[in-house]
C-alpha cells in the first residue's frame, strides 16, 4: 500500500497523471479503443491530416503498433477512468511479488533483512519513476515476476511444499510468462527460454514432473492466444506485429539497415549495452557512487550461486543479448529496456553488506566504514540527486501535460473543426506518409534530405497524382547529399535539414516563418474528447479538404504563441472563405 501510494504520487505530482512519450499516447489511444469494444478503427478518408508516429493506418484499420498486453491493460484502466493508475499498481504488485520471491532467492536470511530487501525494491528511483508512468515496462516487470515466483515454487522442495503448491507455480509461471509476451515480447522471451529449459531438465531427472510442464505450457498458452488471436484481426497474421506492418522486417532483430536509416552493427550493439549500463550507474539508486558496484562486487565475493539465482542471472543476460542485437537506443526514464534487471540488481545489492561481513568477519571496522559510506550515498541521493532528478522530470515534455479539454473550455471551442499548426518538419514526414512510401523510406529520407527539397519534390508529386512505388522511386535521388545536410538553423525544430547553398523559395520561407512564430504536437489531441472537437494537422492549401468533410463546423487554428515550450495557445477562428481564397493565391 505504501508503495502504491508512493508511485500513485508521482504519477500525479511528477508526470501530471498524463501520458508524456509517444510510446504512451499511442497506447492509450489503443486502450481507449479496447475500451469501446473494438480491436481498430475506421481510417478518416483523407489519413494524412491524423497520422501519427506508431499508428498503423493501412489495410482499411487503424490501430496501434504496440503488442495488445500493454493497452489491454490501460484499458481496464480507462474503464474505471484512471488509466494514470494501472502503472502504480503494476508496481505495488511486483512489491508484493518481490517480497514473496525473495524467500526463494534467500531463504536463510531472517525477516528483517527480507523486508529490507523488498523496501529497497520498492524505493529503488529506476523503478518508482517507472511504475508511476504509462510506459508497458511496469505492467511487463509485474508478469515477470509473478512468473519468476512461480517458478520458484514449481521447483521448490522446502519442506511444507506440496505437489499441488508446485502445480499451482507452474500454472503462475506458464500465465506470467504468456502474458508478459502479449506486452513485451522480447523480454518475455529471455525469461521464459530458461525456464523452459530449467524445467524440462527437471523433467528428465524426474519424468513425475509431466504435469508441471504440461500445466506451465498451457497456462502459457491462454494469454498467447489471446494475443494471436488479436494480432491476425488486425495486421492479418497471428505472429505479425504492427511493427512490421509499419516499418516492415528491418524493425526487427539483427545486424542491418535500421528502419530510421542507420546501420545497426555488432560495434553499434555493444555501445548501446555499455550505455545501458552507464546510465544503470546513476539512475539505478540515483547515488553519488556508481551504483551497479554494489551488486558486482556481491557477485564477485559469492562463491557458490543457488539455482534461482542462476535463472535470474541468465535471464537477465539472455535479455542483454537480445538487446544487443536491438538497433533501437530504449532511453526514457533510464535504460527503459534493460528494466527486468530491477529484482537481479535489487537482490544481489541488498546481499552486500553480509557477503562483506562473511568475507571479512575479523575486520569490523572496515564494516562500519563500508556501512558508513552507504548510509552517507543513501542520505545524499535523497537530499541532492533526487530532487534534481524530480525538478528535471517535472520540467520535461510540457506540452503534453496540458489539459486541453480545459483549454478548450476556457477559449469557448468545442464541436468545432480544429487545425493544429505542427512543424514544418511533421508536416514533411506525413505529406511522405501520404504518398504512400514506406515509414522506414520516409524516415530516411527527412533524415538525409533539405527540407525545402523535399517540400519541392512532394508538391511536385502530389500534383501529379503520383503515389506508392512511384513516389519513393522519385524522392530516392534527393538522399544522394545526405552526408552533407545539417539540423536546420533556420527553424526552432532543428530535426529540419538545411542543406548548405540550398536556396528557399517563398514558399518554403513562409513554412519557416511559421515554424518561428510558434506550432503545437497534434498527439496528445489523440485523447481529448470532452470538447466535441475534431482535431487535425494543418496542411496549408490541402486542409480545404476536410471543409469539405465537414462543412458545418466552425474552424479554429490552434497554435503557440512563440517557441518557448510554456508559451500559451491561440485559438484562433478562421473564415472558410478566407482560407480557400489564400490557398488558391498560394497554389497559384
Amino acid at each position: 500500500m505504501a508503495a502504491f501510494a508512493l508511485y500513485a504520487l508521482i504519477a500525479r505530482e511528477v508526470f501530471s497523471a498524463r501520458p508524456l512519450l509517444i510510446d504512451e499516447i499511442v497506447q492509450l489511444f489503443q486502450a481507449e479503443v479496447y475500451a469501446g469494444g473494438r480491436l481498430w478503427l475506421a481510417p478518416e478518408a483523407h489519413r494524412e491530416f491524423f497520422s501519427m508516429l506508431h499508428v498503423v493506418d493501412t489495410g482499411g484499420k487503424v490501430y496501434s503498433q504496440f503488442p495488445p498486453g500493454g493497452p489491454a491493460m490501460l484499458a481496464v484502466g480507462v474503464l474505471f477512468g484512471a488509466p494514470w493508475l494501472v502503472g502504480p499498481l503494476a508496481g505495488a504488485v511486483s512489491v508484493a511479488l518481490f517480497a514473496a520471491l525473495v524467500r526463494h532467492t534467500d531463504p536463510g536470511a531472517s525477516d528483517r533483512r527480507l523486508f529490507w530487501t523488498a523496501a529497497l525494491f520498492a524505493i529503488a528511483p529506476f523503478g518508482a519513476f517507472m511504475f508511476g508512468s504509462h510506459m508497458n515496462h511496469a505492467p511487463t516487470l509485474m508478469w515477470l515476476l509473478a512468473a519468476t515466483l512461480g517458478l520458484a515454487q514449481c521447483m521448490s522442495m522446502r519442506p511444507g511444499s506440496s505437489a499441488a503448491s508446485r502445480l499451482r507455480g507452474a500454472a503462475l509461471c506458464g500465465f506470467g510468462l504468456g502474458a508478459a509476451a502479449t506486452i513485451r515480447p522480447l523480454d518475455a522471451l529471455a525469461f521464459a527460454a530458461p525456464a523452459a529449459a530449467w524445467l524440462l531438465y527437471a523433467f528428465w531427472r524426474d519424468r513425475s514432473r509431466w504435469k508441471q510442464l504440461a500445466i506451465a505450457g498451457v497456462t502459457l498458452a491462454v494469454p498467447f492466444t489471446a494475443m494471436m488471436i488479436v494480432n491476425a484481426r488486425t495486421t492479418g497474421s497471428p505472429l505479425l506485429f504492427g511493427y512490421e506492418v509499419l516499418w516492415g522486417t528491418s524493425h526487427g532483430l539483427g545486424f542491418h539497415a535500421a528502419p530510421w536509416g542507420m546501420a545497426h552493427t555488432p560495434a553499434r550493439g555493444v555501445e548501446l549495452l555499455s550505455l545501458y549500463a552507464t546510465r544503470l550507474q546513476t539512475y539505478f539508486l540515483e547515488t553519488p557512487f556508481p551504483a551497479l558496484l554494489l551488486p558486482i562486487a556481491t557477485l564477485a565475493l559469492t562463491r557458490r550461486v543457488a539455482a534461482l539465482d542462476r535463472y535470474l542471472l541468465a535471464s537477465a543476460a539472455m535479455l542483454g543479448g537480445l538487446y544487443f542485437a536491438y538497433w533501437h537506443d530504449g532511453f526514457f526514464l533510464g535504460p527503459r529496456f534493460v528494466f527486468p534487471w530491477l529484482p537481479v540488481l535489487v537482490v544481489w545489492t541488498a546481499r552486500f553488506p553480509g557477503t562483506l561481513g562473511r568475507v571479512l568477519p575479523d575486520r569490523v571496522e572496515i564494516a562500519l566504514g563500508v556501512r558508513a559510506f552507504l548510509v552517507s550515498g543513501a542520505v545524499m541521493a535523497v537530499v541532492y540527486s533526487l530532487p534534481v532528478r524530480i525538478a528535471q522530470y517535472r520540467a520535461g515534455l510540457t506540452s503534453m501535460r496540458v489539459d486541453y479539454s480545459a483549454d478548450a473550455r476556457r477559449a469557448g471551442v468545442s464541436n468545432a473543426l480544429v487545425f493544429v499548426r505542427e512543424s514544418w518538419g511533421a508536416q514533411l514526414v506525413t505529406r511522405t506518409w501520404a504518398r504512400g512510401v514506406s515509414r522506414s523510406a520516409a524516415a530516411a529520407l527527412y533524415r538525409g534530405t533539405d527540407a525545402c527539397l523535399l517540400d519541392i519534390a512532394l508538391r511536385d508529386l502530389e500534383a501529379r497524382g503520383i503515389t506508392g512505388v512511384d513516389a519513393e522511386r522519385a524522392l530516392a535521388p534527393l538522399l544522394a547529399d545526405s552526408s552533407r545536410v545539417r539540423p536546420s538553423p533556420l527553424s526552432p525544430d532543428s530535426t529540419e535539414k538545411l542543406l548548405p547553398g540550398a536556396r528557399y523559395d517563398e514558399r518554403c520561407v513562409a513554412r519557416i516563418n511559421e515554424d518561428r512564430a510558434g506550432y503545437a504536437h497534434l498527439a496528445p489531441f489523440v485523447l481529448e474528447h470532452a470538447s466535441g472537437n475534431v482535431y487535425a494537422r494543418e496542411l496549408q492549401e490541402h486542409d480545404s479538404l476536410l471543409l469539405s468533410e465537414y462543412p458545418a463546423r466552425p474552424v479554429y487554428l490552434l497554435r503557440r504563441r512563440g517557441t518557448d515550450p510554456d508559451a500559451p495557445r491561440d485559438w484562433l477562428p478562421l473564415s472558410r472563405d478566407s482560407l480557400r481564397a489564400a490557398w488558391q493565391h498560394a497554389v497559384r
